[in-house]
């Protein structure tokens, strides 16, 4: 990723080649991450391009347990990497499959978000989804804010998709 607004609006450094194939390993290993890529149906339906359909992606990172009261707590990123696909809310669906996959799946009992404070579109859709501010952090510029999962999340997160999920099932 060379983009400079991306590496900005991710937090991010830009990585070499080498770098770059060396972290696509370790998403692939590693047992404390889940990914999503993000593609545009119409540009894939057009063109049969997986690679070429691209526009994002969605990523769970899990934290330790014994760091967060025992919870599986996630905490949660969307990106939306090209920029004629944002604001068309494919961000807002795709995370909300994410975080329901999340849920239902990894079992997943708390959310996290880190989000650049200038950043105000990520943060009116985290704040949109029902997550709370928990704290600003001036060193690295970014916001946290937080969801617990509980059963009438779930179920608005599940009537957002306008499909049918297996229930919540909180043991």
């Amino acid at each position: 990723m060379k983009s400079p607004e991306l590496l900005h609006l991710t937090a991010s450094e830009p990585l070499s080649l080498e770098e770059e194939f060396e972290m696509q390993r370790k998403w692939l290993e590693d047992d404390d991450k889940c990914t999503f890529i993000i593609i545009d149906l119409a540009l894939f339906n057009e063109e049969q391009d997986e690679i070429g359909s691209m526009i994002g992606d969605t990523n769970l990172f899990f934290m330790p347990k014994e760091d967060n009261d025992g919870l599986c707590t996630a905490e949660a990123e969307i990106m939306i990497a090209e920029s004629s696909a944002r604001r068309k809310r494919r961000g807002w669906e795709a995370i909300i499959l994410m975080l329901l996959y999340g849920i239902l799946e990894l079992k997943v009992q708390k959310y996290q978000a880190k989000i650049g404070v200038n950043n105000s579109a990520s943060i009116q859709m985290f704040t949109n989804l029902g997550f709370k501010e928990e704290s600003i952090s001036d060193v690295f510029q970014e916001v946290t804010l937080l969801r617990t999962v509980d059963e009438d999340w779930s179920h608005w997160l599940q009537e957002q998709t306008k499909m049918r999920i297996t229930p919540y099932d909180h043991d």
